[in-house]
């Protein structure tokens, strides 16, 4: 592995693979949240995109069919 950055709270590494990991102070990795905010700080990753919601029509056809069903009855 790589060093990329190296502050005193942890060490950014490169992998060969071309991924990264981040060490910390206590010479323990950190993941999660923590992980992606120190690499979007040093620019290394891009932000996630967010997924636009879903339209709402397919479960109002589902209630209707729903309710014609019943209607039938």
């Amino acid at each position: 592995m790589k060093v990329i950055a190296r502050t005193d709270e942890y060490t950014i590494y490169q992998k060969r693979s071309g991924r990264h990991g981040v060490k910390g102070a206590d010479k323990r990795w950190i993941n999660g949240e923590d992980k992606v905010r120190i690499l979007l700080e040093h620019k290394l990753i891009e932000a996630p995109k967010v997924k636009a919601p879903e339209p709402e029509a397919p479960a109002e056809e589902a209630a209707d069919a729903g309710a014609e069903e019943a209607a039938e009855e």
